[in-house]
């Protein structure tokens, strides 16, 4: 997969954010689930895997990669690797479309994968929980291109999103519409989101929201991203 590609650090769409590894999907496979979700809409993909090997990770961005430029969409959907950077950029040198990282707060600096990954890279970070507006408002753009941020309300998928001294804050409509009047990155929305929040969450102004079982978990993952990807682009 050599061929020239359109970086979308300057055009990435955050709206219909989805989230996905082996150990999310049920009965069906990464490649076939993954398939579904773009056929059904979604417009950004973050793989994330805490029980992949290295190699295995490569593998499953290298699916990625492949799945998103059979549907022809490579100049549409990003494509973003959490945590690894150092997978992302092994898979960049094999001239496989990967167009950034998603960092934790606890993961590699930002500047440094910045270094690491060149100027056309994406790079999301999920926005600190303590002190949320805080930390947010008084981040200075330039490095990072968005905030991941949430949870929206607790969610097995990630039992420790959003913990702070062993509670999880979660985050009413009014907050997420606060928290996007004040930041100076585009944020997307995580965290428990179902089908019937979306009209809510999109009302805040927020640029999307990302799921991971909504579609993942499904038993029908295009006719779920078909659903998801219909009501938040539906006009008000």
């Amino acid at each position: 997969m050599s061929k020239q590609y359109n970086h979308l650090r300057k055009s990435f769409d955050l709206s219909v954010y989805f989230v996905i590894g082996p150990e999310n999907v049920k009965e069906n496979t990464f490649r076939e689930v993954l398939r579904q979700a773009i056929k059904g809409g979604i417009t950004f993909l973050q793989v994330r895997s805490k029980t992949a090997s290295s190699r295995e990770l490569m593998e499953l961005g290298r699916i990625s990669a492949q799945e998103i430029e059979a549907a022809n969409k490579q100049d549409k959907i990003a494509l973003v690797i959490n945590d690894r950077v150092d997978i992302a950029l092994a898979l960049r040198l094999k001239g496989i479309k990967v167009d950034g990282i998603h960092l934790g707060q606890s993961d590699l600096p930002v500047d440094l994968a910045r270094k690491m990954l060149g100027e056309n890279a994406i790079i999301g970070l999920s926005a600190r929980s303590k002190d949320l507006f805080e930390y947010i408002k008084q981040f200075k753009p330039g490095i990072v291109d968005y905030f991941g941020a949430g949870p929206l309300r607790a969610t097995p998928t990630k039992p420790d999103c959003g913990m702070v001294d062993g509670i999880v804050l979660e985050r009413t409509f009014e907050e997420i519409k606060n928290l996007k009047a004040v930041s100076p990155l585009p944020i997307v929305i995580g965290g428990g989101v179902k089908l019937q929040d979306l009209p809510d969450l999109k009302a805040t102004g927020v640029d999307g929201f990302f799921v991971v079982s909504a579609i993942a978990g499904a038993s029908d993952p295009l006719e779920s991203a078909k659903n998801l990807s219909k009501i938040w682009k539906k006009k008000n």
